[in-house]
């Protein structure tokens, strides 16, 4: 395991691009997820959506700019519609696989960075970092709970991270297949990090920014959440 940076000029060829799946999780995202779509598949042509039992019309909207489109019935949870997505992206022949959150805080240009280090073989997963890369209009009070969630982490998954929850990952097909997300909820994250640990597969961490909106902040978690999502964690441990 090690950490790492790709260079930014590097340039991957058209093939790499249609081998690389792009999966969306996406819960009452219609404001916004065929922006983000749209933005992603001008770069990549496989982007996967799965609509985690919306009640606005994400589902309608996603049809319209997606490649594919699968849908929960009920809401699950983000754990289990990455499961989802990432087990279709297989059945279709993805040689990568990328986490990528729907309600635009991603940034296309860091997708690259991703996943060369994966084609070039240097590694089987890469982990996006907003503290080694960058981040726009981060409030303090999340910051700190991000903070707080890495020395968690180190301290629990004895995993050497420098950002716990960053829904930008990279993994190659043989990595994808190791995934298997039992917390259906936010607790994946942590749970994803023990998964690469006990894999024993290598991996890199790489800059990324992240850019915060008013939008995606009411999205996102609060640190009474960050106290649930703990607590789930810890449960699922003990129940798996």
């Amino acid at each position: 395991m090690a950490n790492g940076q790709t260079t930014e000029c590097e340039t991957l060829p058209s093939s790499a691009r249609t081998a690389t799946f792009i999966v969306m999780a996406a819960y009452n995202e219609g404001t916004c997820i065929e922006q983000v779509v749209s933005e992603v598949r001008a770069e990549y042509p496989n982007v996967v959506v799965v609509d985690d039992g919306s009640t606005d019309g994400t589902f309608e909207a996603a049809k319209r700019c997606a490649t594919h489109v699968l849908r929960h019935v009920i809401n699950r949870g983000q754990g289990a519609a990455l499961q989802t997505g990432i087990e279709f992206a297989l059945s279709r022949g993805a040689r990568v696989v990328v986490t990528f959150d729907a309600d635009g805080q991603h940034r296309v240009e860091d997708v690259k960075a991703m996943i060369a280090p994966i084609f070039r073989g240097d590694c089987e997963i890469t982990l996006g970092s907003r503290f080694l890369g960058g981040t726009e209009n981060i409030p303090a009070s999340r910051r700190k709970t991000l903070r707080l969630a890495v020395l968690f982490t180190r301290m629990v998954n004895r995993v050497k991270v420098t950002d716990a929850h960053n829904g930008l990952r990279a993994f190659s097909d043989r990595a994808a297949r190791e995934i298997d997300i039992t917390l259906d909820r936010m607790a994946h994250a942590t749970e994803l990090i023990d998964q690469i640990r006990l894999s024993g597969l290598p991996f890199k961490e790489i800059p990324v920014q992240i850019r915060y909106t008013d939008y995606s902040l009411k999205k996102g978690q609060s640190s009474r959440n960050a106290i649930q999502i703990v607590l789930h964690y810890l449960l699922g441990r003990v129940l798996h």
